[in-house]
Order: structure tokens, then C-alpha cells, then sequence
């Protein structure tokens, strides 16, 4: 086997247990070759032909940043993709690409369990990103309770249930369903994937301690930047999410 090829693997292998801290970079490629004693030409196709697997990705001016890590939140805990992303020591991003208010359909009136402000919603589609990567794109319908906090937020605001949570909106508990689903053209384009990739699917839907629906959201994340882990005991169980 090549020596770069060595280097790849064992890299990859140091990726996926976890080998090197929270903020998503590789050592420099100096460091690297300095470690496995080759030059910087070697380190630098392993780097290489990690990148085409997606393991890796290059950052202008910072170096590689490493695209998976073994991180891992438990839904129970509620938190958010950017809450739980910050707490891992990753960047969480999010872009609004559309947002308007319509009538609320049938299926997020039996969500909302009728509750106040169901009669029209707040349509929010977002693209979501760790590191600077896109990972997931992001459909999320708030009642009109909500959607006014919502309109007021930046396009690009990373953390919408902290902004939700500084104005008194915190939530108590909420209902998770996870499938996988064959990517649509819309889907496909805003992820940058071929249209019928393989999408991880959350449906979620958030609640307040008094019973009112928060938000109602479909989550499609790309399969090679995130997985899904259920951790099951005696004493019950509790699903994970993990960087790909």
C-alpha cells in the first residue's frame, strides 16, 4: 500500500474515534508530516483522497476541517441542532432561504393539537451548516403565536430556539420521528446531491410546559453528516444524533 494511503486510513480511522479536539481541524499538514516522518507531498494526497471520500474538507486559510467526529446529544435533553452543535465545540450555521405565512394545513392543525394561533402558520426553510458545511435543510411551521418572534429574527440567526428561549418561549418537551427518504429535485439542488440521494428524515414537533405547540419541523440531513444512534437499557431508552 502507498504511504499516503496509510496515512488516509489511519487519519480516518483517528476521525471516527474521536482522535482530535472539538473545533473540526485537522493538525496543520507541517505537524502531520512531522508525525508519520513524510513529507508534506504525502501528507497532502492522503489529505487529498480523504477529501474525495468526504471525510475532510478544506477551509481557505485555516486548513482541513474534518467532517465527522463521535459527538452525540440525547433528544431528551431538548436540545437544538445549534444548541447541541455549540456545545460539541462546532459552528452552527443557518441561512432563511424562504419564509411566509399561509394557512395551516390539516396535518399541522392535528400536530398543534388545535391550539391557539392554528389557523395560520409561519413556513420557514432554512439551510442548516456545522464548520461552515452545509448538513441538513430545514423546514420548521410556527403558529402565529410564535411567528411574529420568528419575523423579527436575522436570516442567518444560528440558534432560533435560543432566540425563542431569551423572549420567554422555552420548551418542555416534543415528539421525534426519524426515516430516510430518496431526495427530491428541490432538495437535491439546495444540498448540493444528486436528486434520489439517500436523506436522513427527522420529523419533530416542540411543545411549552403549558401545552402550546412551538414549532412543527422537517429535518433532511445529508447521510455522511450525520447518524442516528438509540442507546437502550433496562431502565428505558434515548436516541442520540452523531456528526456523520
Amino acid at each position: 500500500m502507498h504511504r499516503y494511503r496509510e496515512i488516509a486510513r489511519d487519519l480516518t480511522i483517528r476521525i471516527a474515534e474521536g482522535g482530535f479536539d472539538a473545533a473540526g481541524m485537522l493538525p496543520s499538514e507541517a505537524q502531520l508530516a512531522a508525525t508519520y516522518e513524510v513529507s508534506r507531498g504525502t501528507v497532502r494526497n492522503a489529505l487529498v483522497l480523504m477529501a474525495r471520500q468526504g471525510a475532510i474538507a478544506p477551509r481557505r486559510g485555516s486548513g482541513w476541517l474534518v467532517r465527522t467526529a463521535a459527538q452525540s446529544q440525547r433528544f431528551s435533553e431538548m436540545r437544538s441542532f445549534a444548541q447541541w452543535a455549540a456545545s460539541r465545540g462546532m459552528e452552527p450555521g443557518g441561512h432563511v432561504l424562504t419564509q411566509q405565512r399561509r394557512a395551516a394545513t390539516a396535518t399541522e392543525v392535528r400536530q398543534f393539537r388545535g391550539g391557539q394561533g392554528i389557523g395560520e402558520v409561519l413556513e420557514v426553510v432554512r439551510l442548516r451548516s456545522l464548520n461552515g458545511r452545509v448538513v441538513m435543510l430545514e423546514r420548521t411551521v410556527y403558529p402565529s403565536w410564535i411567528a411574529p418572534i420568528v419575523e423579527d429574527l436575522s436570516p442567518d440567526e444560528p440558534s432560533v430556539v435560543g432566540a425563542l428561549e431569551s423572549r420567554g418561549v422555552r420548551m418542555a418537551h416534543g415528539e421525534h420521528t426519524i426515516d430516510a427518504i430518496a431526495a427530491p429535485s428541490e432538495d437535491a439542488q439546495l444540498l448540493g446531491v444528486r436528486r434520489a440521494s439517500p436523506l436522513l428524515r427527522v420529523h419533530r414537533v416542540s411543545y411549552s410546559s403549558d401545552g402550546r405547540a412551538i414549532e412543527a419541523g422537517d429535518d433532511r440531513y445529508l447521510p455522511d453528516a450525520m447518524s442516528f444512534q438509540m442507546h437502550v437499557s433496562l431502565q428505558g431508552s434515548s436516541l442520540s444524533r452523531h456528526p456523520g
